[in-house]
């Protein structure tokens, strides 16, 4: 009998062990998911967002009031009644129960639209309070600021004004002659319609015609605009001159040489963080604040824009921004600078590859067109122009265009990409089965010897007592 319990204790305390090396490797395996250099594989984040916009869309209009992500990473969801917070339960997001629904908050930016414009001023979904968020630049006047709040009041406490420092502009930057007569910008994202290779970059960098040069002296030809918006909109098309190599246009450069490799578009996020690339200040990071967001700029009105936290300067314009391999604004406008920060505007990618009619050459059946001959024009032509400063124009064995960097093998990891693998690998969600098995194992171990240092001195007594 005590040679039995003697072998359901070995078997017990072996199996105990095997679940600590199985806890172990459901840990490793977790972290290594996290923490993978594989741009195919979103990161936490990103599922996130994926999470709250596809609620979004299911409950509608009159149910909800937008998405993000909260501090913990966590989608969360504003939504009208207790109905609508279940289902957002149930698809494990974080419901948050608000008095005015999506249909309400854009019936108010309606309002302002219709309103006598102010050079200026902006707006954009604040999610998070419910409410539109009106801003007013140094340039608004005191007389101009009464007539909005005016507009303002009379659509209650689902509006809300606010004055900010510095002045809503684009970030062209038109003493510094992509290089053209109208200015300087970057390029954003290599896209193609199946017959033509372009580069997407903001719309009021030039208008239909504008020709770009690679360099200011105008002896390297980039390619022309053939098509855009601004305002309304703001992005346009460049059109790549006969002969140049699309090798690495998947990538965007972020300095010292180094790029981003683009598998795909996304729409952003409100709480989500965002990375922006740009010839002027090169690799700068933020955070999303604001969607649908409308500039009244001196310029022109544009709407349908995403409201960030990341600051540019002038010739950053149409530059790319993207997170998690996944490409999703081109740099439009806003306030301050990356010394003191500020307000940055982005034109959804989304938005303007439907427009135009073009796909970003990564994605799948986007039909990349074959380089044109008869040109003398070349890849390297381009890259200077749009690169950040640092960045590589050429990479071993082929060239990149504007929007990428080289090597096209390899792509680095985004700028603070060891603190955002430390916080996914935190994340308890992921890590939580593995150490939920090791947790257990170690108790029965520990139940396992404390039960059979019990059977040894109950054995030594009565042992003792019969030799007694």
């Amino acid at each position: 009998m005590r040679h039995a319990r003697r072998n359901v204790q070995r078997i017990a305390r072996f199996a105990a062990i095997g679940g600590l090396v199985c806890g172990g490797l459901m840990v490793s395996h977790a972290v290594a998911s996290e923490t993978s250099d594989d741009p195919k594989a979103p990161n936490a984040e990103t599922l996130a967002a994926r999470t709250g916009q596809k609620l979004v869309a299911e409950l509608g209009t009159s149910r909800t009031a937008g998405s993000w992500i909260d501090a913990k990473g966590r989608p969360v969801v504003a939504v009208t009644d207790e109905e609508a917070a279940a289902d957002v339960r149930g698809a494990g997001a974080v419901p948050k129960v608000v008095h005015y629904a999506m249909k309400d908050l854009r019936s108010a930016t309606d309002t302002l639209k219709d309103a006598p414009k102010v050079a200026g001023t902006s707006w954009a979904m604040d999610y998070a309070s419910n409410q539109v968020v009106v801003r007013a630049d140094t340039t608004v006047s005191a007389d101009e600021w009464d007539r909005l709040a005016k507009v303002a009041e009379s659509l209650g406490k689902s509006v809300r004004m606010e004055r900010t420092e510095g002045t809503f502009t684009p970030r062209v930057n038109g003493a510094s002659p992509l290089f053209a007569s109208a200015g300087r910008c970057s390029a954003g994202f290599n896209v193609t319609n199946g017959q033509a290779n372009f580069i997407l970059t903001a719309g009021h960098c030039g208008p239909v015609g504008t020709t770009w040069f690679a360099d200011q002296q105008g002896s390297q030809q980039i390619g022309a605009t053939v098509s855009g918006s601004f305002p309304g909109g703001d992005f346009s098309l460049v059109q790549y001159s006969p002969g140049v190599d699309l090798s690495g246009a998947d990538l965007v450069a972020v300095g010292n040489g180094e790029g981003i490799r683009i598998i795909g578009g996304a729409d952003a996020a409100v709480g989500q963080k965002v990375f922006r690339s740009g010839s002027t200040t090169g690799l700068q990071s933020g955070e999303v604040t604001g969607l649908n967001a409308t500039v009244n700029y001196p310029q022109g009105t544009v709407s349908g824009l995403i409201e960030t936290t990341v600051c540019a300067e002038p010739g950053d314009s149409g530059g790319p921004m993207f997170a998690d391999g996944l490409a999703m604004g081109i740099t439009s406008g806003g306030n301050g600078d990356c010394q003191s920060g500020g307000t940055t505007f982005f034109q959804p990618v989304t938005k303007a590859l439907d427009s135009l009619g073009v796909k970003l050459v990564t994605e799948p059946g986007s039909g990349q067109a074959a380089p044109s001959s008869g040109s003398t024009g070349s890849a390297n032509s381009g890259a200077s122009a749009t690169a950040p400063p640092g960045a590589s124009s050429t990479a071993p064995g082929g060239a990149v265009l504007p929007g990428g960097a080289g090597p096209g093998d390899t792509a680095p990891e985004e700028t603070d990409s060891v603190a955002s693998a430390l916080e996914r690998v935190a994340d308890f969600r992921n890590l939580g089965p593995g150490l939920f098995v090791i947790a257990g194992s170690l108790v029965a171990l520990v139940a396992l010897r404390i039960r059979s240092e019990r059977g040894r001195r109950r054995y030594r007594n009565q042992y003792s007592q019969s030799w007694g």
